[in-house]
């Protein structure tokens, strides 16, 4: 077992494509020059950027296609998952939709758990393959009160801080983060950190020791581990890292927007005190790092942002909730010794279900089968070895038959496709598309539809037949009750 590598999977929460100092433009932007991320920029140096990596638009369906390999049409959690047999309030009552009941209960270890996705995850793969398998932070696999909702239930040796809900009550120890709350908001609270209540520490700061704290143990033994490091942070509510927030405030930057800068430094505080503990250990040659987020950063109007509303993943349109760039679009970057050229770039799309085959390629695990039989992620240990051997063009694809309940560009029940340097999106309310070339106009600001209906057509036939195959739900409308028509013809 000693010759597989450790491997950490750094998953952040709602952290746009901007949120770094790390460009991941053609040129550094102004968002790049307002945050400071001085361990992703190491990171980086060490390891290939991936300029255009994607998640889904909301958390819960990156997060189960992560760990399963399939994409949200397919294992159907196509929305944030929490309240057991229950969809959202924002789906229930729109006026204009009828929503499916999508897989509302997460992911399930166990045949029988009513819409939920029957899987064999990622970490039950690993610690089969004799990984000391670890989370820590935010799951958010599982509604309240099912089997998917105790990361334990899905192969980690180790639970620390994950549970149901994808969000903390409150970031503060001196809050007992969030367990202080009463009646319903209590579901927010973080579980497992008791020994950090009353205490002025950071919620960041308390998982980042209790990881290492897992390395620690886990290195001492000997055995290679798997460390799901899922952070809360960015996620609301907006809340300062007093460590990090003074400095902000000082360059005048908006009130709001100064403690989300302090919560940026904050994530990357953890990622070098964890980096630093494998150089401590002897064990940062064999260990592999992955850096992404699961799902493009928060910027719709009215939900807790400071400045403009839809602007903050500038130049990318939109954000969460979207299936605009700003929705989707996500930093990544992976650190492998000895196999990626450090300071290489990727400009080659690929997406959050990606991550199950490759994880389980670099750790040397080659006979596994997923439930149903189908992957749709794709390895790109290709790409991280410069192999010449990759669809360069394959196709991506989202689906979202749902409500967020914000508004915004690009945000609604949609399907969506990209192919090459095109991006076809199809709205479910009106059977609306939006063509953008994503080359020429990252920032998709001209439709192209009415210009190139031949484009259109292509697109929507290829998603149209992805639909079918993978027997994606839709919604119905109202006045009818007849079924959303699905893209092309």
């Amino acid at each position: 077992m000693k010759n597989r590598p450790n491997i950490i999977v750094f998953l952040m929460d709602d952290l746009g494509w901007q949120d770094t100092s790390v460009p991941f433009h053609t040129e550094v932007t102004p968002f790049n020059r307002r945050y400071h991320t001085p361990h992703l920029e190491r990171l980086a140096s060490q390891g290939m950027k991936f300029t255009q990596a994607y998640a889904h638009t909301v958390c819960s369906p990156s997060r189960v296609s992560l760990t399963t390999g399939l994409n949200p049409a397919r294992h159907r959690v196509t929305n944030w998952t929490l309240q057991k047999n229950e969809i959202k309030p924002a789906e229930r009552d729109h006026p204009s939709l009828t929503f499916p009941m999508w897989n509302v209960n997460g992911i399930t270890p166990v045949a029988g758990v009513e819409h939920a996705v029957h899987a064999v995850t990622l970490s039950m793969l690993l610690r089969d393959a004799g990984y000391h398998t670890i989370h820590v932070g935010k799951a958010h696999f599982g509604a309240l009160d099912t089997p998917g909702a105790d990361p334990r239930n899905l192969g980690y040796d180790v639970n620390i801080a994950g549970h149901a809900a994808g969000g903390p009550a409150s970031y503060y120890g001196k809050d007992d983060f969030g367990n202080k709350a009463k009646g319903p908001a209590r579901v927010w609270g973080i579980p497992g950190l008791s020994k950090y209540h009353g205490k002025d520490v950071y919620l960041n700061e308390a998982l980042t020791l209790e990881a290492i704290h897992q390395i620690n143990d886990a290195v001492s033994a000997d055995q290679p581990f798997y460390l799901y490091m899922s952070h809360y942070a960015v996620h609301v509510p907006i809340q300062a890292d007093p460590r990090f927030h003074q400095k902000y405030v000082d360059a005048g930057l908006d009130p709001i927007e100064s403690e989300y800068a302090s919560m940026i430094e904050s994530y990357d505080k953890s990622l070098g005190d964890i980096m630093v503990c494998l150089q401590r250990l002897g064990v940062e040659d064999d260990t592999i790092i992955l850096f992404m987020s699961d799902n493009g950063g928060l910027s719709a109007e009215g939900q807790g942002r400071g400045g403009e509303p839809n602007t903050h993943n500038k130049p990318l349109s939109s954000g969460k909730g979207s299936a605009r760039e700003g929705g989707i679009r996500v930093p990544m970057v992976v650190k492998w010794p000895g196999v990626v050229k450090p300071g290489s770039g990727c400009a080659v799309p690929v997406i959050v279900e990606d991550f199950f085959p490759s994880v389980l390629e670099m750790a040397g695990v080659t006979e596994y089968t997923q439930i149903g039989g189908k992957i749709d992620g794709l390895s790109f240990v290709p790409l991280l070895r410069r192999s010449p051997d990759y669809p360069k063009d394959r196709p991506l694809y989202w689906h979202y038959p749902n409500n967020w309940g914000p508004t915004g560009p690009g945000i609604g029940a949609s399907s969506t496709i990209r192919k090459g340097d095109w991006k076809l999106i199809y709205y479910h309310l009106d059977a609306r598309y939006e063509l953008f070339n994503i080359a020429n106009d990252i920032g998709e600001t001209t439709n192209l539809a009415d210009q190139e209906p031949g484009k259109v057509k292509m697109l929507a036939d290829r998603l149209r037949h992805y639909l079918l195959e993978v027997d994606a739900q839709m919604p119905s409308r109202k006045a009818t009750g007849e079924p959303v028509p699905l893209p092309g013809r």
